[in-house]
């Protein structure tokens, strides 16, 4: 989706200028870069994702922020799930694969050449992440570009998380954006 100037502007500044130094400076900011597990009541889908954060302790729960015309928009609200994958830092090369939609049939072991597990929830998990956090809809806000669901956090693994893991972030790649 592609969005023209959005404001609001500060008097007497230059709107195309301001726009590129306020995306510059919240591009900046620290990011994840992750790959979302999805299951609808047909299709599956992996989809690069750049907005997520935990934002609560009891329950455990994490929110995503993910397109509004994403496929993945539909396929969390279908199967009232998602699932988190946490990528290692040497993986940057893999959210490339699911930058679109992908062809799924709804089963098997694979998606887009990448071996996948089924989580708790139904949404596939992607073998080669370092981590994963599968989770079930708590509830959902809607913006005008994007859908925020937060999950439950339901299951998780593996349990290789140690404190020197290196899970790929948005720095580590030339992408400006995984929403």
């Amino acid at each position: 989706m592609k969005v023209g100037l959005v404001g609001p502007f500060p008097p007497g500044q230059d709107p195309a200028s301001y726009d590129r130094q306020r995306r510059r400076i919240l591009w900046s900011m620290p990011s994840g870069l992750y790959v979302l597990g999805t299951r609808g009541t047909s299709r599956r889908n992996l989809m690069t994702l750049n907005w997520a954060t935990q934002v609560s302790s009891e329950p455990k729960l994490i929110a995503v922020s993910v397109e509004r015309d994403a496929l993945s928009n539909t396929l969390i609200r279908q199967g009232e799930a998602f699932c988190l994958n946490i990528l290692h830092r040497s993986d940057r090369a893999v959210v490339r694969k699911f930058v679109k939609p992908l062809e799924d049939g709804g089963s098997g072991a694979e998606l887009a050449g990448f071996v996948v597990t089924e989580a708790v929830t139904g949404s596939p998990i992607l073998e080669l992440s370092a981590a994963w956090l599968d989770c079930r809809l708590h509830q959902e806000t809607d913006f005008k570009s994007h859908t925020m669901f937060v999950g439950e956090v339901v299951a998780c693994g593996p349990t290789e998380l140690a404190g020197d893991l290196e899970v790929l972030r948005m720095e580590d790649t030339k992408m400006s954006y995984g929403g």
